[in-house]
């Protein structure tokens, strides 16, 4: 296994997908992942639909518009990842809202996405995290229940080729010391 720096600079978003099914071992390790990501209150608010029929991914990719690049990834991965939220559960308590910025879900599915993509990444798979799409269409589509929000699709396969690493600022450009 590769060290955590080399892991997190290695990740790629991968638009492109070999015709290779996953091993199920790699996909329980990836969901695995979820289950031990850090969530508020360890409200684990997420709920994760996997979807291999191809007439439900084909159906999934006719949720993204024309111009977003991970359109044909959504049909070409063996397996796309639909990543959903409770809501009204993350950074809530007694059924109030804690925080000034509200539902915290975006915040925990987050944290859960970058443990699906490290994870997979480790075991030489690729994935995109797509967020551009109808998510209405998609969570009628898929029969998401109300008070759940569709968040993310995430394709995962074994990478067509390899991605170049996207420019990078510098760390001097975004961290600032005592105040901003």
């Amino acid at each position: 296994m590769k060290d955590m720096m080399s892991m997190i600079k290695g990740r790629r978003s991968i638009r492109s997908y070999q015709d290779k099914d996953i091993p199920e071992e790699f996909l329980e390790k990836v969901l695995e992942s979820i289950q031990w990501s850090p969530s508020w209150a360890n409200t684990q608010c997420w709920e994760v639909i996997i979807v291999k029929d191809q007439k439900i991914k084909e159906g999934l990719q006719e949720t993204l518009p024309k111009m977003n690049p991970a359109r044909k990834a959504i049909e070409q991965a063996p397996v796309t990842i639909v990543l959903c939220g409770k809501l009204e559960s993350s950074g809530y308590y007694k059924g109030q809202v804690t925080t000034r910025l509200g539902d915290w879900y975006m915040f925990d599915l987050g944290i859960a996405t970058q443990s699906i993509c490290l994870t997979a990444h480790s075991l030489g798979l690729g994935t995109v995290i797509t967020g551009m799409f109808d998510h209405g269409k998609a969570q009628e589509l898929l029969h998401v229940r109300d008070g759940y929000q569709l968040v993310s699709l995430i394709p995962i396969g074994y990478p067509a080729k390899e991605a170049p690493a996207p420019k990078r600022r510098e760390i001097s450009e975004f961290v600032h010391y005592e105040t901003f």
